[in-house]
């Protein structure tokens, strides 16, 4: 019995429920664990090996969200800030949100990846969270998710109007362009080469009135084109005008990952930064800086003078 076909959508679904990259993962392996010991006990005329797979990734996650706290953005804890030169002080108490590298792992869909939804997800009590997830995202009959929950049709129904209020409540209603969007790849492309250049007001010009910087594991956050800007200005003070972006994916959203200048001359990964544009502005940019995060884009770390990054 062959379960690997299904771990990259295991590994989706333990992200959407978890909001962790790193746990997912681990939480899909702890699922292929418990299947092959299980294995002589699957019965195929109840359900399809996917379907059961699913019903073991389902009850590993709620195990492992008992008690937890929700993974949060900054932009979820407060008020944006009004001071671009406050200090960059990192929260290493909170569990932050991670995002989900698209390379990784080779799957067909990557429907309802996005950022937001994530976010808003996380905002579900645990089994709203799964019922919400199987039905909508995955596409699983109300039969079904009940026998992976171990509950009844009309449960089921009730908990998915229940989920589907409160995300209507949260207000998750954006579309986001895809990344292969032609539009949203044409503004990120010339938002990394504003930024290669060091050109500030070509940044805010591709930026939404309204638009959020919020850079995890720092809980400040910024709303707006004259404090994005203004903070722009002060990371090329800080870390110098010398930077190579390339472009990568994340969350089925366009993202580009940030090299900056060492004393040498070579390039360090600073940031890996994940962006939603709508209406060819960008309305959101999640730059994520946390060591174990980069790792996950399996992005060289230094990149030395004479060794570039490869070609866009």
């Amino acid at each position: 019995m062959d379960f690997e076909p299904y771990r990259g959508e295991l590994v989706a679904y333990c992200y959407r429920m978890l909001g962790s990259f790193h746990e997912a993962e681990d939480l899909v392996q702890e699922t292929m664990l418990r299947a092959w010991k299980a294995r002589d006990r699957y019965d195929p005329s109840r359900a399809s090996v996917r379907t059961w797979l699913y019903r073991i990734a389902t009850n590993v996650c709620l195990t492992a969200l008992e008690g937890r706290a929700r993974r949060p953005l900054p932009s979820g804890l407060g008020a944006p800030g009004e001071d671009p030169g406050t200090p960059l002080t990192p929260a290493t108490d909170i569990p932050w949100l991670q995002p989900f590298p698209d390379a990784r792992y080779d799957m067909e869909a990557r429907t309802d990846m996005r950022l937001a939804l994530v976010v808003a997800l996380q905002r579900l009590p645990a089994r709203q969270r799964a019922v919400l997830v199987l039905r909508e995202v995955l596409q699983f009959s109300a039969a079904e998710v009940a026998d992976q929950l171990d509950t009844t049709v009309p449960a089921v129904n009730s908990t998915l109007q229940r989920a589907r209020a409160a995300l209507t409540d949260i207000g998750d209603g954006h579309t986001v362009a895809e990344p292969d969007d032609r539009e949203a790849r044409e503004v990120i492309d010339r938002y990394l080469r504003a930024f290669e250049a060091a050109d500030v007001p070509a940044l805010v010009r591709l930026l939404a009135d309204e638009v959020v910087l919020e850079m995890p594991p720092v809980p400040l956050w910024f709303r707006g084109t004259g404090h994005y800007g203004a903070f722009m200005r002060r990371v090329f003070e800080l870390r110098g005008t010398d930077w190579a972006l390339r472009p990568v994916a994340a969350n089925s959203q366009p993202a580009l990952a940030a090299y900056a200048s060492d004393p040498d001359g070579g390039r360090w990964l600073h940031s890996v930064q994940v962006f939603t544009v709508v209406s060819g502005r960008v309305t959101s940019n999640v730059v994520f800086t946390e060591p174990q995060v980069l790792a996950s884009f399996d992005l060289p770390q230094r990149i030395s003078p004479d060794r570039p990054l490869p070609p866009r």
